[in-house]
C-alpha cells in the first residue's frame, strides 16, 4: 500500500486568487505569522544545538534540534544543496516555504524559521517526526497507526478525517491544493488516543484559480484522482484523496488496489469501487450507511458532484460522531480564553507585532493544547478561523453556562463587544480570528511573556544586530 513516489514530478508556476490569504497579508497594517519566516542572517548553529538525528531521506535529514535562547525543542529539515537537482527541485522547495508562510491552522504543520548557508536549506518546524524516524515527541504517521491497528473504529475515524477535512478546508477557501494527501503525510502531534492530526509535505502543493484547471499529474497512485490522470482538474482532487485515506481508516484496506502501480492507476481511471463485502466496524446499520453515504459523495467519479470539504464537514457522519468535547466541561477554559481576549490591548504596531510572533513561533505544544481545544469548538463550520458569528455564539454560551438568561441579552450590545474584540485582535485584518491570533491574544500573559521569550523577540526585531530595535531595524515587520 505505501509506495510514497508522485506519479510524475511537479510542474509549472503558481497561480494567485485575488484575494487569497497571500495578497491580503500585503494590506499595509497586516500581521501575520507568516511574516518572520525569511532568510535568517548567522550561522544556523549560533541558534540552535543539534541533539540527535531523528530521520534521513535522499535530501538529506530531520534533526532534533534545541533553541539556544528558551530551550525549545524543534524538528529541523537540513537539506543538502548538493542532493537537489538545480532549478526545479529549488524553486519546488521556496514554493513550498512560500506556501507554509500563508498557512496558520491547527491541523497543518507549523514552519518557524528557514535559514540557508552555502551547503544547506534549514526549515525550522515544530516537532512531528514519523515513529521509524526515532521520535522526539511525534506521534508518528498516521499510516503507521493503521498498520498497527488495522483499521480505525467509526469514531476515530471521525475524529481523524474531520481534523483532515478542517485542513483542507482552510487551504482550498485561501486558493491552496495540497495535491499529495495520504496517510504518510498525516502526522500525529503524538501518541495519545486525542492527538491532533498535522498535514505536512506542501512539496506538490499549488494556488489555484477557481476559473482555471490544473494540468501537472502529479500525486501517489493510492490516492490520486482520476481527473488528475486525465490532466485537468480542480482543488476537488484533495476531496477524492481524503475519500480513500477515509475508506482505508474504515477498512483497512485501499478502494483501488493492485499487485503493480500500472494496475492500480488503471482501477482509479475507471473510479469502481465496493463497500459491500466489508464489515464496517460500527454501532449499528445506521453508523454505517452514513459512512458509506459519505465516502460516496468524496469519491464521486465527476468533479462537479463531489462534495467540497465544507459539505463534508457539514455531513452527519462527521457532525454526530466525531463527538466534540461539550463547552461545558471546558467552561473554565473558555471564560479565561474569552476575558483575555477582551482584555486585550496592544494599540502599537511594534507590541503587536512582538505578541505574535511569541504566539506563533515560541509557544509548545504543552502551553497550546487547551487553547487548540477550545478554537477547534469554537470553530463550529470547521474552516479553521473564528468568523464574528462564531465569537458572538461562543461568547453567549459563555454568558448561558456562567447562568445569564441569554433569551434576555441584548443582540446589539453583544455584537458591539465582538465588533470591537475584531478590530482589536484580527491581526492581519482579515475578518476572521485565525488560529495563532485566537492564541496570542487568549493565552495567559504570563505564559506569554517570559524572559527567554521576550529575549528571542528582541532578537528577532532588532534585525541589524546592534543591539537596539529602532525604527530601521524592525522595519520589515511594522512598516
Amino acid at each position: 500500500m505505501k509506495t510514497g513516489k508522485p506519479v510524475t514530478p511537479a510542474e509549472g508556476g503558481t497561480l494567485r486568487k485575488e484575494g487569497s490569504a497571500s495578497s491580503r497579508s500585503k494590506q499595509s497594517d497586516a500581521m501575520t505569522p507568516g511574516m518572520f519566516i525569511h532568510q535568517k542572517v548567522g550561522a544556523f548553529s549560533d541558534r540552535y544545538g543539534g541533539i540527535k538525528v531523528l530521520g534521513k531521506g535522499s535530501y538529506g535529514e530531520v534533526v532534533l534540534c534545541r533553541d539556544k535562547v528558551t530551550g525549545q525543542e524543534c524538528a529541523v529539515k537540513v537539506i543538502s544543496k548538493a542532493s537537489m537537482k538545480k532549478g526545479s527541485s529549488t524553486s519546488s522547495l521556496l514554493r513550498e516555504i512560500e506556501l507554509l508562510k500563508e498557512l496558520d491552522h491547527p491541523n497543518i504543520m507549523k514552519l518557524n524559521e528557514f535559514f540557508e548557508d552555502s551547503g544547506y536549506y534549514y526549515l525550522v518546524g515544530e516537532v512531528l517526526i514519523p515513529v521509524g524516524g526515532g521520535g522526539g515527541g511525534g506521534g508518528g504517521e498516521l499510516f503507521d497507526k493503521i498498520a498497527k491497528q488495522k483499521r480505525l473504529d467509526i469514531y476515530d475515524a471521525a475524529r481523524t478525517i474531520k481534523q483532515v477535512l478542517s485542513g483542507i478546508n482552510y487551504m482550498h477557501h485561501n486558493s491552496i491544493v495540497h495535491r499529495d494527501l495520504k496517510p504518510e503525510n498525516l502526522l500525529l502531534e503524538n501518541s495519545n488516543t486525542d492527538a491532533l492530526i498535522k498535514i505536512i509535505d506542501f512539496g506538490l502543493s499549488t494556488h489555484f484559480a477557481s476559473a482555471t484547471k490544473m494540468k501537472d499529474k502529479i500525486g501517489t497512485a493510492y490516492y490520486i484522482a482520476p481527473e488528475v490522470l486525465a490532466g485537468s482538474y480542480t482543488e476537488k482532487c484533495d476531496i477524492w484523496s481524503s475519500g480513500v485515506i477515509l475508506y482505508i481508516l474504515i477498512t483497512g484496506r485501499p478502494p483501488f488496489g493492485g499487485a503493480t502501480e500500472s494496475d492500480i492507476l488503471a482501477r482509479v481511471t475507471a473510479g469502481k469501487y465496493s463497500l459491500g463485502h466489508f464489515s464496517i466496524p460500527a454501532k449499528s446499520q445506521r453508523e454505517a450507511q452514513c459512512v458509506e453515504n459519505l465516502i460516496r459523495h468524496m469519491l464521486m467519479f465527476v468533479p462537479s458532484m463531489r462534495y467540497t470539504a465544507q459539505q463534508c464537514l457539514d455531513h452527519e457522519f462527521i457532525a454526530k460522531m466525531s463527538q466534540p468535547t461539550e463547552l461545558g466541561k471546558q467552561l473554565p477554559l473558555l471564560e479565561s480564553a474569552i476575558n483575555n481576549m477582551i482584555h486585550f490591548q496592544s494599540s502599537q504596531k511594534l507590541a503587536k507585532a512582538a505578541l505574535l510572533y511569541m504566539g506563533s513561533k515560541l509557544t509548545t505544544k504543552e502551553e497550546t493544547k487547551d487553547l487548540t481545544a477550545i478554537f477547534e469548538r469554537l470553530d463550529r463550520n470547521g474552516d479553521g478561523q473564528l468568523d464574528r458569528n462564531e465569537l458572538k455564539s461562543g461568547y453567549k454560551e459563555l454568558l448561558r453556562l456562567k447562568g445569564a438568561d441569554i433569551t434576555t441579552l441584548d443582540e446589539e450590545s453583544i455584537e458591539r463587544q465582538v465588533d470591537r474584540l475584531l478590530q482589536s485582535i484580527d491581526f492581519d485584518q482579515n475578518g476572521y480570528l485565525n488560529y495563532s491570533e485566537f492564541v496570542t491574544v487568549c493565552m495567559d500573559q504570563k505564559t506569554l511573556l517570559t524572559k527567554k521569550s521576550l529575549k528571542r523577540a528582541f532578537e528577532m526585531f532588532d534585525t541589524d544586530q546592534s543591539g537596539k530595535i529602532s525604527s530601521k531595524s524592525s522595519i520589515l515587520y511594522v512598516s
